[in-house]
């Protein structure tokens, strides 16, 4: 028994069965048993605990119906409460189970209970040995066990808050403090409680509490399960008190972005509105207006882009997460305000400056006149040989990448507007292609620059075919072994949108393009990203965005 490692079925029944005949050991024989059975009954509680962690409370008690039983049955047991570490496992265990968003009454009860069993386990240390005189004592105010107990923690709670709040309004009074011990004492204590909403202004002072230690005083066990309750949607704190976690605990902050990258990747998002809505939910983009945190997850962005090799919905991300940070920003008090170049401070601040400038900040005929001194800027940092290192390289190309809603728009500036092509051209075969080993990224400007000369002979043509569109393009080069067929597929699919006969044949092409180029995700995020441009400025035929509509809905779906 002690060797498995596994909540079985059978290991439940048999504990069960051993928890029904002890009772509350108040015989000489059960007390004998229990004592016998209490180390492997320690490491049974240990691997439940180990399984439930990683559950959901309603599939936990779906799959494991007997446990609420055995649990209940053991908190009640004098010599199991008091064995060694049994009580906080105990506590562990039922916070397990409890539901942090019950949706029936059965659930309901359920918390009711497990709140109650979680008072007696806190209480039972400080009155088992009185338990006669106290259970009278409760009775004669008028309280049942349950109820006094919820009271006496909440008295608790509220004690403990008061003490740690109160000491931080006495400003530079050293010895007024609560000492580190304390402190790291109470954190400690909250670790089986997280969960219970009586317990959540205690997990406030404590996020919110420094006492001016040069050292993190609070339990790392602590600082990391409010992390997971928080990432888990378990519980709710404020905002001040998550980013207060995230600046005294890297790990936790490393975590939730990671969680978040995690998620968007993952999951099927078919709009920017939604892609903006999990982000900003995520608190991620409000934490980074402290300078520390934004570096922190500007590094992990940074690593996910090298590890993807630029995956387009990474680079949506990053993109989406700069706009809601900078409109945090923009929020921000200003007298708590940073300014922007603490957070863009390694940068040229000229280009800073011209990125920082949201299109839709600028009337439209004057975005070509912004983007090419967008390339102007970009092109004399990169061609000067100061830059020259592959690491100065990659922080311009991703300060390009974390704005790169004026990529966009210089992809479609290109067929809707009279531009100076050649600027416009090389900021995307940057864009594309950042690096010029071996020419590429020169070969990638020739590429684009011939297709994009076919494409503008085919523009106002009424009637268009597959075939027309495909010759254009192989006249050129062939698409699946271009230079860099990412910018070929950018021009190729905004051709399909904007052009006068490009939308007979969108839907084919597109396919066409996936198929040549396994291109699926990135022909997606842009589709998604040019479809929340066209709804907020309001600007495109009805045409134009019925198909961008249809062409999301069937690449989705792909």
């Amino acid at each position: 028994m002690a060797q498995d490692t596994t909540v079985t079925k059978l290991s439940l029944e048999y504990w069960l069965d051993k928890a029904i005949k002890w009772g509350q050991a108040t015989t000489l024989e059960s007390q004998k048993d229990v004592c016998l059975h209490l180390p492997q009954l320690q490491e049974f509680l240990h691997q439940i605990y180990e399984t439930l962690k990683h559950m959901d409370s309603i599939v936990a008690i779906q799959q494991f119906p007997l446990i609420g039983q055995l649990l209940g049955r053991l908190c009640w047991n004098p010599f199991v409460v008091g064995y060694d570490e049994s009580q906080k496992t105990l506590m562990w265990c039922l916070c397990c189970l409890y539901s942090s968003e019950p949706q029936n009454p059965v659930e309901l009860k359920a918390n009711s209970w497990i709140r109650s069993l979680l008072c007696h386990l806190l209480s039972s240390s400080k009155w088992e040995s009185n338990e006669a005189e106290t259970s009278a004592f409760v009775s004669s105010l008028g309280y049942t066990s349950a109820d006094y107990y919820c009271h006496l923690v909440k008295e608790m709670v509220h004690s403990l808050e008061m003490e740690l709040r109160g000491y931080q309004f006495n400003g530079l009074n050293i010895r007024g403090s609560v000492s580190a011990h304390r402190v790291n004492a109470v954190s400690c204590f909250c670790l089986p409680l997280i969960t219970l909403p009586d317990v959540a202004p205690l997990l406030e002072a404590l996020l919110l509490y420094h006492g001016g230690a040069s050292e993190e005083i609070l339990s790392s066990e602590f600082l990391e399960a409010v992390n997971e309750a928080f990432l888990k949607k378990k519980i709710s704190l404020s905002e001040s008190c998550i980013f207060s976690l995230w600046l005294r605990h890297l790990p936790s902050l490393e975590k939730a972005t990671l969680c978040l990258l995690d998620q968007l990747v993952s999951a099927q998002l078919s709009s920017l509105e939604e892609v903006a809505s999990v982000i900003k939910d995520s608190l991620l983009p409000q934490a980074a207006s402290h300078p520390a945190i934004f570096r922190v997850v500007n590094e992990i962005f940074k690593n996910a882009l090298l590890e993807t090799d630029g995956t387009p919905e990474v680079m949506t991300i990053v993109q989406v997460f700069t706009q809601l940070f900078l409109q945090a920003h923009q929020n921000e008090n200003e007298q708590h305000k940073f300014p922007l170049k603490a957070y863009f401070s390694c940068h040229h601040q000229p280009l800073v400056t011209a990125l920082l400038k949201h299109p839709f900040e600028l009337p439209t005929a004057l975005w070509c006149q912004h983007l090419n001194h967008i390339s102007d800027m970009l092109r004399a940092l990169v061609e000067d040989t100061n830059n020259s290192s592959l690491a100065d390289l990659f922080e311009i190309w991703f300060l390009v990448t974390c704005f790169g809603e004026w990529i966009d728009t210089a992809a479609e500036q290109l067929l809707k507007a009279a531009v100076d092509q050649k600027a416009l051209l090389w900021l995307l075969a940057f864009y594309y292609c950042p690096q010029n080993e071996n020419q590429q990224r020169t070969q990638t400007m020739v590429e684009a620059q011939a297709v994009y000369s076919h494409l503008m002979m085919l523009f106002n043509c009424e009637v268009l075919s597959v075939k027309d569109l495909e010759a254009a393009v192989h006249s050129v080069t062939n698409i699946e072994q271009c230079c860099n067929p990412h910018l070929i597929t950018h021009l190729l699919t905004n051709f399909l949108l904007f052009s006068s006969g490009g939308h007979t044949i969108a839907q084919a092409f597109i396919y066409h393009i996936i198929e040549a180029t396994g291109t699926n995700k990135e022909v997606s995020s842009l589709l998604i990203r040019t479809a929340y441009r066209i709804n907020r400025n309001g600007e495109e035929n009805q045409r134009t965005v019925k198909l961008l509509n249809e062409l999301l809905q069937k690449v989705t779906l792909k």
